[in-house]
């Protein structure tokens, strides 16, 4: 394994280690507006949100390496202490990313990306109509993490308005994320869809206390087919199940060890867990 220190390589190649390894990341689509009413629309992947009491959002526009100046978005942001916050789905994933071009300031990458202003209620800056999510939001504060170029500004900012596309909600009004087929940023030219298989279903450990790897059965915990998520799919159970309980589950044994572990795996790769546990028990 290569190990290395980042006073060891360039911020450039820091910039770059960071970006592909710390992925996907969410994207907030900026839009601000500066003291003399011009708009400007941005996205930064350095961004998510940090409580809900108050509901902060927090993104991050970096200084730049290579002339070590600033965003047209933070300096927008200092001097009118408002933005918009839009969330990027697939279907304008291309026209957020021709808008990340540095184009001058005072250029509106609205008109440049072709997406529609719809006006906010609360704050002066414009929403992008086209995404599904919109958060309308007044600064907090700006914490600026170096002077030098590549640091970051870690821009927080409290949310006063949030507007969803009706198509996203569930029948009690909340956003069903699966809905969304969101995009993510990777490093380079990369980036990620969350829709179809690229989305899974994992239960959260809350209202029970999973026994935990250490408690499985030795010949599993030791299977050389088993994998860890495997293995992890079967420890979140509060306790080992009997046969017993299992007998009611009609699937057929395999002639060895090895190939119920076999089995076993594809279960549970499937969701079937108690099915997963009676091979696996048997």
């Amino acid at each position: 394994m290569k190990t290395f220190t980042p006073s060891e390589v360039t911020t450039a190649q820091m910039h770059g280690y960071l970006l592909n390894a710390i992925a996907p990341r969410p994207i907030a689509f900026v839009s601000t507006v500066d003291d003399e009413g011009n708009v400007n629309l941005s996205p930064y992947s350095c961004f998510n949100f940090f409580g809900a009491n108050p509901p902060i959002l927090v993104f991050s526009p970096t200084r730049r390496v290579r002339d070590n100046t600033t965003k047209h978005t933070l300096d927008n942001i200092l001097a009118t202490k408002e933005c918009v916050v839009n969330i990027v789905t697939y279907d304008i994933v291309e026209q957020m990313s021709l808008s990340s071009t540095e184009y001058d300031k005072g250029i509106n990458e609205f008109i440049k990306s072709g997406l529609t202003e719809v006006p906010s209620v609360d704050v002066t800056p414009p929403r992008v109509k086209e995404s599904l999510v919109q958060f309308e939001c007044k600064l907090q504060q700006v914490i600026a993490m170096g002077e030098e170029g590549g640091a970051g500004n870690l821009v927080l900012c409290e949310v006063i308005r949030i507007h969803a596309n009706e198509s996203i909600l569930d029948e009690k009004g909340m956003i069903e994320g699966f809905k969304l087929d969101l995009m993510g940023r990777m490093g380079g030219n990369y980036y990620v869809r969350a829709s179809g298989n690229a989305l899974m279903s994992i239960e959260k450990p809350i209202r029970k206390k999973g026994i935990g790897i250490d408690q499985l059965p030795l010949h599993i915990v030791e299977s050389e087919i088993l994998t860890g998520n495997q293995l992890a799919k079967l420890a979140n159970i509060e306790a080992i199940p009997s046969i017993e309980s299992l007998e009611h589950i009609e699937i057929p044994m395999m002639d060895s060890r090895e190939n119920n572990h076999i089995l076993a795996g594809k279960l549970l790769d499937k969701g079937m867990v108690e099915e997963a546990w009676k091979v696996l028990l048997n």
